[in-house]
Order: structure tokens, then sequence, then C-alpha cells
């Protein structure tokens, strides 16, 4: 097939090339170094302090996942925070447990499991509610369970009511017993370096996209076969585990916990140092929390010396400093940190190797695909869609055609299932579809692109192809968290590569997908939608933005799909670029079929003449 007007562009500017591959990980095995020696060269205050960024920097690193990737915003993060203290707390000092419940306080291990476990299942049950939210509504409802989970706390006398609970034991490790700041620490460090690892293998992985594509487009994610509830659920307890354990391991450095450290305001302290310190970077976490941690213990040593009286005027300064990040860094103070030392991940490695993805079955030629009887869509008084029928065959391509307004897009959204009919009926291979999850028809085999580009503008061209090929693998969090995903990992990426280069985008491959031009932004969503093996591809105008010659690249394209089988659904205002392209016409106006047939009978049908041109002599 020939690409060349895909690919005639000159190549875009590419990003600076990454220092050589080690880089990196000499960094951050230099961090990790110094961390190490820190105790041996610091004194012990200043130990302390470490130990507190750390704590912070793993709620920190929840609510990076959840709001920085996810954007999902959450003020009741110190909520969770509290449940692994007081699970621990209550447990270990317990002097009256029932029998069957005895051996759940002799150990902290023990507690921090069965927090982990507690938390988990609050988390979820929460979510569940909280997660059908939107708007501000989200946050707020953040709020309220945060506010209830604080006062349970400090109301219920079986936890020590507001005066708190004392005489938490130490935690031991081997025979060693961890009951002063120089010692825990390390663990401390062990549980921060594990959740960075994990979350980083997470976001790096078929589930991570998924989660990434929560930010950028839920309306994409579904068509592309992905469960947003159930991503949006994943984080949210994910951050609130990793609050959890930062919870069992306060409790137990401390000795002593009361609800103060885990009202809201905590956890709008705690959304500040995500967004401070960059609440799209997993390294953004540990960043914020120790600005503000280390800003918060100077503000409250100078200001009273400078103001001679004492309050909470530390509070004042980092509301300023919230609103300058707001207006001169909104991605945070990672980024800018990173500049300075110009270290990039090395770009994705294709392994030619790799197994291809499965592939479903070729369907007969001439077979009926997909069929829509009289669907009717009203929204309110106005008709969009009005006893609209149309049928599609494997092996041709029909085009869907009208004047602006005349219901072509909102038929789409009923046929992909972004939307639902208000009556009639629609069958894709045999199967009704009326009301179905658009990610359920998608894995049934049928993919779409859009009117209005939808796409992932900071993840590479690549990854954004990648995600069509969610269906097509299976590997959860878990593996993904500790890498044991990675040949499916490659046999999605090589599949991702494949497409694109049968676009004829094979040399964008690691671009931002926002830096490619919007002809081509259209190419890359049909790549997408190719990477999900479909056999039905609803394109909704995607010659708009494409030059002549990159118009006939398409053509080409679409017409060696249909000759492997594929039905092909295409709307589209080019009727040049239709007229000889497609094998069969349906025209729609006001929300009605006006007419159907082959192109020649198309262009000479007087209704269709008089819908675009307003008559006809």
């Amino acid at each position: 097939m020939n690409t060349e007007g895909l690919a005639a562009q000159p190549p875009l500017p590419t990003a600076p090339r990454p220092r050589a591959l080690g880089t990196d990980r000499l960094l951050l095995g230099a961090f990790i170094g110094a961390m190490l020696l820190a105790p041996a060269l610091i004194a012990p205050f200043y130990v302390t302090l470490l130990n507190y960024i750390g704590l912070y920097a793993m709620v920190a690193l929840g609510l990076v996942l959840l709001t920085g990737v996810g954007g999902l915003t959450s003020f009741g993060q110190a909520a969770f925070v509290g449940l692994g203290a007081y699970t621990t707390g209550a447990l270990t000092t317990a002097t009256h447990l029932p029998a069957w419940l005895a051996w759940a306080g002799s150990s902290p291990w023990i507690t921090l499991v069965i927090g982990l476990l507690l938390t988990g299942a609050v988390a979820w049950v929460l979510g569940q509610i909280t997660l059908k939210l939107s708007g501000h509504f989200l946050p707020l409802g953040t709020i309220a369970w945060g506010i209830s989970l604080y006062f349970l706390f400090g109301t219920a006398e079986s936890l020590g009511g507001h005066t708190g609970l004392s005489g938490i034991p130490p935690i031991n490790l081997l025979g060693w017993t961890l009951d002063e700041s120089q010692e825990i620490y390390y663990l401390i460090l062990a549980f921060l370096l594990l959740a960075v690892f994990t979350t980083q293998n997470l976001l790096d992985s078929r589930e991570g996209r998924a989660i990434r594509a929560l930010k950028g487009g839920r309306i994409m994610a579904e068509a592309m076969g992905v469960n947003t509830a159930r991503a949006r659920m994943v984080i949210f307890v994910l951050a609130a585990l990793q609050a959890c354990a930062s919870g069992w391991l306060y409790a137990h450095m401390q000795r002593f916990i009361n609800p103060t450290p885990f009202g809201v305001h905590f956890g709008i302290e705690y959304l500040f140092m995500a967004v401070i310190g960059g609440a799209g970077h997993v390294w953004g976490a540990l960043v914020g929390s120790a600005v503000i941690t280390v800003l918060k213990q100077w503000l409250q040593d100078v200001l009273p010396q400078v103001l001679g009286s004492n309050g909470n005027f530390e509070v004042i300064v980092f509301g300023i400093l919230m609103m300058l990040v707001l207006h001169r860094a909104r991605e945070g103070l990672w980024p800018i940190l990173r500049r300075w030392v110009p270290v990039q991940a090395p770009p994705k490695q294709i392994d030619p190797e790799a197994e291809p993805l499965p592939r479903r079955a070729p369907r007969q030629p001439g077979e009926v695909l997909l069929e829509a009887r009289d669907v009717t869509r009203k929204f309110g008084g106005l008709v969009a869609n009005n006893q609209m029928s149309l049928s599609v065959k494997a092996g041709e391509i029909l085009a869907l055609i009208g004047p602006n307004g005349a219901g072509k897009s909102t038929m789409f959204n009923q046929l992909s299932g972004v939307d639902t009919p208000t009556s009639g009926e629609i069958r894709f291979l045999g199967q009704p579809i009326t009301g179905h999850a658009s990610r359920d028809i998608a894995r049934m085999g049928m993919s779409r692109t859009f009117q209005h580009v939808k796409l992932l503008s900071k993840m590479s061209v690549l990854e954004n192809v990648a995600i069509g090929a969610h269906r097509r693998s299976h590997e959860g969090v878990f593996s993904a968290a500790w890498r044991l995903d990675r040949k499916e990992e490659a046999r999605i990426l090589k599949e991702a590569a494949h497409q694109l280069e049968r676009v004829g985008l094979g040399a964008y491959l690691h671009e931002p997908a926002g830096s490619l031009a919007l002809g081509q932004q259209r190419i890359l969503e049909i790549a997408r939608a190719l990477c999900a093996d479909p056999c039905l591809l609803l394109l909704d105008e995607p010659a708009a933005g494409l030059r002549y010659k990159e118009k006939d690249a398409l053509a080409e394209l679409l017409k060696k799909l249909r000759a492997e089988g594929m039905a092909i659904l295409i709307v589209e205002h080019d009727m040049d670029f239709v007229m000889n392209l497609v094998d069969r016409v349906v025209v729609m106006e006001f929300g009605e079929k006006i007419a159907e047939g082959l192109p020649d009978e198309i262009q000479r049908n007087p209704a269709v003449l008089e819908a675009y041109l307003g008559g006809v002599e």
C-alpha cells in the first residue's frame, strides 16, 4: 500500500535525546545512597524531619495517582491515614480482646495486614458512593466522608476519644526493635521506595494507560474498551492503601495517636504537597512533601520572631505559595527541577520477536455486521434521529452524509454505545446492543474515531495507539505493579508500532501526540482504532484537515481494509473523497434518512440536491 502521502510532511523536531541509558539509574542510585547514609551524617532532629517527609510523601504519592493522573480530586486522604493508624493502635493496645480476635494484636505486622484489608474495604464502599459524583460534587463528597471518619476517631471511646491512644508498641523486624527515629527511618524509606517503584511500574503498563486515559477522555477510553469505572476505583483504593500504610508507620513511630493529624485540614495539606511538587509526576510527591514539611518547620520558627506573636501564620504563606505555583508552575516544581538535570526515560523499545496479539476471525464478505432499525433519539422536544435505519456489511464502505445538524454524529453515538436510543433496535454481529456500554460493544469488534480528535496529548504517539489494544490483553494491576506483564506489554507495543507503520506514522512513535498536526492526529486515531482489531470501523470525518496526497493515501488504506473484509461506516463532508471511495451512501436531513443508494444515484437524487443546494432547476 502507498502511504507516502500520510508520511509526506517533514519530520517534527524531536525531543532532546536522553543521556546515556544508565544516567537516570545512576542518579536514582545516588539518591538512595544519600538517603541510606543520612542518619549517620545529620542530627537526630533532621532524621525525624526526613521520617515525616517520607510518611507524607506516601500519602501524596497516592494523590499523584488519584488527582494528578486520574483527575479525581480528594480532600479526604488523611482519614485513610487515620484508619491505618487507629487499626494498629486499637489492636496492639487493647487488653480485653475477644479470644477469637486476640491473635490480631499480637504483632504490628498482623495489624498492618488487617489495616490494609479494612481500609481497602472502606475505600471500596466509599468509592461506590463518591466516584459516581462529578464536577465539584466529587471533592465535596471526599470532604464529607473525611469529616465523618475524623469525628468517628474522636468520639469512639474504644479509640480513646480526643485524648487518643498511648502505649503503642514499636515495630520488631528480625529481632530488631525500631524504637528510635534513626531505626524506623530505614523502614519508612523502604516503604516509600516500594510505593514509588510499584506506582511507576503501574503507570508504565496496560492498566496505567487506562488510568491516564481518565483525565484526557473517558468517552474515548470507553470506546477503546476501557472500564473507566473500574479504573477510577482501582486508583481510589490504591491511594487509600498507601495512606493506610503511612498511618501504620506513623502510629508506631509516634507510639501515640489522637484524631488531630487525620482531619480534613491535613487532607488539604496533602493535596498541597502533591500539587506543589507536581501532581502528574511520581517524584513530585517527594518534592512537594519535602518543600512543605521543611518550609512549615522553618516558618514556625521564623515567623513568630519576625511578627512578634505566635499563630498559624505559615498557613497564609502556604496559600500564597499555592497561588504562585498555580500561576507560574502549574505542573509543579518537579518538572522545573528536571530541567536542571535533563534526564529522560529512554524511548520504549519495540521487540520484533514478541508474539503477535490474538486476532479475531475474519467475517464473510457480504455478511451483515451492523443493523439499525427505526432508531429514534429525542432530547426533550428535539428529535435528533427519527426512525433511522441502515445496515453495514463486511467488505464494504458505507457513507453517512448530510448537512450540518442532520444528526449524523448523534447516530454514530447510538451505534457505538456512547448514547442510548429512545426507541428502535441496533444489532451488531446478530446480537442486540441497544443500551450496552460502549466498552462492551468495542470488545465485540467495533472501533471508532471522533469528530473532535480525542487523544492524550502528553503521551507518546505509540502509547496513544496502544490504548486501542486494551481489550486484546488481560494483565492486571498486580502484574503491572511488579513488572510481571512485560511479555504482554511487548506484544501490545509491537502491535501499536505495526498499526502506526501501516498508516504512515512510523516515524513519530516517540513524539508527544499533541505535537502532531491535526491531520496527523486524525490518522493517529485511525491507527488506535485499528489496534483494537475491529471487524467494523466507524470513522467520524477522518479526512478533515488532511491534504490532497494524504487523502489519497487514506483512501488507499480504507480500500485495503475493505479488501480484507472489514466493514467501514464513514461520516464525511468532503464529497469528492466520499463519492470516489464508498460502496453505498445514506443521506440524512433533520434527523431522518432521505436517500440511500450507490454514489452515482445519490449525486442525481433530487431530495439530496434539495438538502445540499436548496433546490434544483
